[in-house]
């Protein structure tokens, strides 16, 4: 069966790769008829997330036919349409009992004190072959899969996967509530759909924070107050427009990847505060502090944060759902303790509100498919790779059929 497969850092190949079987009672294997290419993908093929192995399948977003069931699978029959959760989880350990599948005991391989286990990621998360494939084995099949009804299609579905269900946690780890005013940084799928998300939360003001044009229209779509931090001081306007306050919450929906500005106001701050961070760290002997040469020209906290940080109101809350590589040691934790900040963070348990979702969708209160702007064939995996990597316009959440 064809599949994108991880060789190094840069370099993904669509190959002939073995078919999946089932290897234990509680797996199953289904036949893909849809995938998606997500923002924490090109953190494992740009090496932003290291501890990749060569030969790993890529992709943890799926719906799916199932086409064979271990023997410990009862809830289920070929033949069964499903949408994949996107990190793996037991389903019986204390952590998922609690609603915690991200830190399933039992899913990831490296024991319990591995973290969160989740397909086509590092050796660290379990190396689970990933979801960009014709077929693949979902362990602990009968949590792993959730059923779709006939009435939501696929189109719908691969949005319920991951991204969805992922910016309805950060909305809910945000604490968000009847009235609050929400800064969202980052409006790619992930954003679009905290958004969305805040709006089911009953939030009274949403201001989205980015810099490609298609993405802040899609934005100001769903009502929300845009701001384009290449023409305007992203902090600033935030306090312009909510009386010199702040928010009462703010969301992280891009991680370590959140791009630098390039010009104007917000590009002159950020330099400075560059300037500031490396003048601090040749402070520190490397030789003698417990972080070693990461305390190096270049290492800062992300633009994403110090923004977050600046422009929430005194006794806001953070919430962290952009990927953040483990030996990420950076954040403003002085500045965020003097304000009495609540940060909140973690990978999503998609298991938990995927059910939830499922059934928004089917009643026609949440249609994702508009956050759905590019579906290509398998075939053409690589180049709608490149395309979403360097941010083309338009390219805002990509489906492989």
């Amino acid at each position: 069966m064809k599949a994108v497969v991880f060789h190094e850092i840069g370099d993904i190949r669509l190959d002939e790769v073995p078919e999946p079987q089932v290897k234990d009672p509680t797996d199953a294997v289904i036949r893909i008829t849809a995938s998606a290419i997500c923002g924490t993908d090109l953190h494992m093929v740009r090496g932003t997330m290291g501890g990749m192995e060569s030969g790993t399948v890529l992709g943890h977003e799926a719906v799916g036919v199932v086409e064979a069931l271990g023997k410990g699978v009862r809830n289920l029959k070929e033949g069964d349409r499903v949408v994949v959760p996107s990190t793996i989880a037991c389903g019986y350990c204390a952590y998922c009992r609690a609603g915690y599948y991200a830190q399933c005991d039992h899913a990831n391989p490296n024991g319990p004190l591995a973290g969160t286990a989740f397909f086509g990621g590092p050796k660290t998360s379990g190396s689970f072959h990933g979801l960009q494939a014709e077929k693949a084995r979902i362990p602990f099949a009968p949590v792993g899969l959730v059923k779709l009804p006939d009435e939501v299609s696929d189109d719908q579905a691969i949005l319920v996967s991951d991204i969805f269900p992922t910016a309805y946690f950060g909305a809910e780890l945000a604490e968000i509530k009847s009235g609050d005013t929400v800064a969202v940084f980052g409006c790619g799928p992930v954003g679009q759909f905290a958004i969305a998300s805040a709006r089911l939360l009953g939030a009274g003001r949403i201001l989205a924070v980015d810099t490609v044009p298609s993405r802040l229209e899609m934005a100001r779509a769903q009502g929300a107050e845009v701001i384009d931090f290449n023409t305007e001081g992203p902090v600033e306007t935030i306090r312009d427009l909510t009386g010199g306050i702040g928010v009462d919450r703010a969301i992280d929906a891009v991680g370590v990847d959140a791009e630098r500005p390039h010009h104007g106001p917000a590009a002159r701050q950020a330099d400075a505060q560059q300037a500031q961070f490396e003048e601090e760290c040749k402070e520190i002997a490397p030789e003698t502090h417990p972080q070693g040469d990461l305390w190096r020209p270049g290492n800062a906290p992300s633009q994403a944060l110090r923004w977050a940080v600046d422009s929430l109101a005194k006794a806001g809350t953070l919430a962290i759902i952009g990927v953040y590589p483990p030996n990420d040691r950076f954040f403003p934790i002085g500045q965020a303790m003097n304000k009495n900040l609540t940060l909140k963070m973690g990978n999503c348990n998609h298991r938990k509100y995927i059910p939830m979702l499922v059934d928004l969708v089917h009643s026609g209160v949440v249609d994702p498919t508009r956050v759905l702007t590019q579906q290509e064939p398998l075939t053409a995996v690589i180049d709608a790779y490149k395309n979403f990597d360097q941010r083309k316009s338009g390219w805002i959440k990509v489906e492989l059929k």
